[in-house]
């Protein structure tokens, strides 16, 4: 089985954005990049699959600038076999995303594409959804668990009473959720291989998308500053600030 896993550079997690003066964007100078976190889980969970013989390939994609490349080499460092980099200095948004996707289907014919459910610095959750919809194939959103048997896919999703299980027949689209896997760390030999592997690039352009933007931003804004608590010395205190300063109960 072969699979094809969709990768995201994005803004690092653990850093603080700034927004520009003029609130048309975020400062990307000197920011720290790196996988989005749910793409990072995609990626333990196709390596996963390799390792336990349920897969022959992990082939991750990522759609971007040429330094998405970094990310590339990070999931080649973590265990996947070749990496594409479908290169574009323009903003892609998750229709245009999922059509490229849907070409690179139609190309490699992977039997299972995992996404993660959404990334952190759009949070839109709609490019697997997209993608499955293009490609004509069955999808699984928001998986915690995940199995293969010979020609389906076992999946257990979170919904917002509980827990769903289904089983997809392949070839299969699914996007994942945090409680999957906890992704691994890639160690030195693995990285300094990683940087000798070659990366297959291409222009996103030349697969005859239109990539133009749809949706346009109007302002972008830090959010408000939160005010810090207050301290009472007894619960008719606290009832009394609640009902007359809150306004509350």
């Amino acid at each position: 089985m072969k699979i094809l896993v969709a990768v995201k550079r994005v803004v690092d997690a653990n850093i603080k954005v700034r927004v520009l003066s003029d609130e048309t964007g975020i400062d990307m100078n000197d920011t720290k990049m790196a996988l989005n976190p749910f793409c990072e889980i995609a990626v333990e969970e196709a390596i996963r699959l390799k390792e336990s013989g349920s897969a022959s390939e992990v082939i991750v994609v990522s759609i971007g600038p040429e330094k998405s490349q970094e990310q590339l080499r990070t999931a080649l460092a973590l265990g996947a076999d070749r990496a594409i980099l479908l290169q574009t200095d323009q903003v892609i948004e998750p229709l245009s995303v999922a059509k490229l996707l849907a070409k690179l289907v139609q190309e490699e014919q992977p039997e299972l594409v995992i996404l993660g459910k959404q990334s952190i610095d759009s949070d839109n959750n709609q490019t697997a959804q997209m993608l499955a919809a293009l490609t004509g194939r069955p999808q699984g959103t928001f998986i915690s668990q995940l199995s293969v048997d010979n020609s389906a896919i076992h999946i257990t999703r979170e919904v917002d009473n509980g827990l769903q299980k289904l089983s997809l027949q392949l070839p299969a689209v699914v996007s994942v959720d945090l409680r999957l896997n906890e992704p691994r760390f890639a160690s030195l030999p693995s990285i300094m291989k990683a940087k000798r592997k070659p990366i297959d690039r291409r222009s996103a352009e030349s697969f005859g998308i239109d990539l133009s933007p749809r949706i346009k931003h109007l302002k972008i804004t830090t959010p408000a500053e939160r005010k810090s608590g207050q301290l009472v010395a007894s619960v008719a205190e606290l009832v009394g600030k609640l009902k007359l300063e809150a306004e509350v109960i």
